[in-house]
């Protein structure tokens, strides 16, 4: 979901917003990417790509990341993962977002079966 996609923040304007507070904190924390960290990124945003074209004709939603915080599963939309990584491209760091609802754990791969899958059909075609 494109940034400029989200619903209008309330706050807006609001010199009274409570979170004007969390949002300096954050700014001043945050620290600009370094090139290997954007290559990464760079290198994610293209394989979710080439996983979303595999796998979402094929019924899947998204991928699951176990959590090291919460020790949970988080189950990320291909278009939510894909704007969290844009952003965190872009701005150095994420939106705190809304987890998915109810999901169907079955609609949901790790990226490690992605890659896997990806490299499968890269190999089977190479045979061909």
């Amino acid at each position: 979901m494109p940034h400029n996609a989200l619903p209008p923040d309330p706050f807006a304007g609001d010199p009274e917003d409570p979170a004007l507070v969390l949002g300096e904190a954050e700014e001043e924390t945050a620290e600009p990417l370094g090139e290997d960290e954007r290559a990464d990124l760079l290198a994610d945003l293209a394989d979710l790509a080439v996983y979303q074209a595999l796998l979402e004709p094929r019924g899947l939603r998204g991928i699951v990341v176990d959590c090291g915080d919460c020790r949970e599963p988080h189950y990320h939309d291909w278009e939510l993962l894909r704007s969290s990584l844009q952003q965190l491209l872009d701005d150095g760091r994420m939106r705190p977002h809304e987890p998915a609802y109810d999901p169907d754990p079955a609609s949901y791969v790790s990226w490690e079966y992605c890659r896997g899958y990806a490299d499968g059909v890269t190999h089977t075609e190479g045979e061909r």
